[in-house]
């Protein structure tokens, strides 16, 4: 199953990219990775799919992302399949999958029983053709299964050397918090990472309940939806386009659908309308360079994950690399002032906060 059997690899170069530590391991992953979710099996199949992979190969980022529940199991399948047919170097590589939802109904099909996470395990495997994976996340809690049970089943798959890490996926404080305590009652191997929705109009979970983590377990994140599912591209400011997201997964978005027209979505447009007026005038940069580059400037961010149904996508929204370094403090505080809803600190009822360091 491995790549790495036959010569004459595709040479990676990182042309580039920025590397940083996932969380509290060592490995090194790229400020930007690639994602399945939506696309990858779904909205994009067969050659578009190794067009899109191989562009963003060959402009630095070599970690890409997918999970058995994204399209029944064919996004972890079309990865594979290009990763094969490519002729990429493992070693060059970084692949992370997600389990939890599964690809049937069975009663044990899904979940974090220690029988789905070994049994589901070995099934992404399969359909990635790989031998093992670098990351393997749990992409939900669950509330039916004992911590303890989870933990272990997580370091058996470490131990049989089907994936480096695990992680977890939107889960709460609390349940990451657990995660290590088992961890380390046990002397077993805790999460190294959290898989989040994080972008400028969804902050308090990564910036706030997240907080004590970070400084606690020196915890990363693996961004999706930086963009808000396109919302800050600026593409809905003036209603849904055909063969936009929302209009394309109806069922999925239809929440956010339908509060466009309402109070709620007319004050998130008018926030991207701001922004895009800043990013074009003062960063020349479009509004989703500017959105991917704010998520990518938290300390706290390991890697953000980009969605892409073209090859174009994955350029355009690279060029978020080159406005990082643009968002210096003056430009950061007037983004602030645009979005209006950062994340209120913990009440210290007039008392200094406190950290290991000292008065803040």
């Amino acid at each position: 199953m491995s790549t790495d059997a036959s010569s004459n690899y595709k040479e990676y170069d990182p042309k580039g990219m920025p590397f940083r530590r996932l969380g509290s391991s060592g490995l090194r992953v790229p400020v930007f990775s690639l994602g399945g979710w939506l696309t990858i099996g779904q909205t994009v199949v067969g050659d578009p799919v190794k067009e899109i992979m191989k562009v963003a190969f060959e402009n630095g980022i070599n970690m890409f992302d997918t999970a058995e529940g994204y399209s029944a199991g064919n996004s972890e399948i079309e990865m594979g399949r290009v990763i094969k047919e490519l002729n990429l170097r493992r070693t060059d590589l970084i692949i992370t999958t997600k389990l939890f939802f599964g690809t049937r109904q069975g009663p044990n099909d899904k979940g974090l029983s220690r029988k789905h996470i070994i049994e589901g395990t070995k099934a992404s495997l399969e359909r990635l053709q790989l031998d093992y994976v670098d990351v393997l996340f749990a992409h939900r809690p669950d509330a039916t299964v004992p911590m303890e049970e989870v933990v272990r089943a997580f370091n058996f798959v470490i131990e049989k050397g089907w994936a480096f890490y695990w992680a977890t996926s939107e889960w709460s404080a609390y349940e990451i918090e657990e995660a290590h305590h088992v961890a380390d009652k046990l002397g077993l191997i805790a999460p190294i990472a959290e898989q989040c929705q994080h972008h400028m109009l969804h902050r308090d979970r990564p910036e706030k309940e997240y907080a004590p983590l970070y400084k606690k377990y020196d915890l990363g994140t693996t961004v999706w939806s930086a963009l808000a599912s396109g919302l800050l591209t600026g593409k809905y400011n003036n209603g849904v386009p055909e063969d936009s997201r929302f209009a394309t997964h109806k069922d999925f978005f239809q929440k956010t659908l339908d509060t466009l027209d309402q109070e709620e979505g007319l004050a998130k447009i008018e926030k991207v309308k701001k922004l895009t007026k800043l990013a074009e005038e003062e960063l020349g940069c479009n509004t989703a360079q500017l959105a991917l580059a704010w998520v990518a400037r938290h300390p706290t961010t390991s890697t953000v994950i980009l969605g892409a149904t073209k090859p174009a996508q994955v350029l355009d929204n690279l060029k978020a690399i080159e406005v990082i370094p643009k968002l210096t403090p003056e430009v950061l505080e007037k983004i602030e002032q645009i979005l209006g809803n950062k994340p209120s600190p913990e009440n210290t009822f007039g008392r200094p906060a406190l950290d290991k360091f000292g008065p803040q």
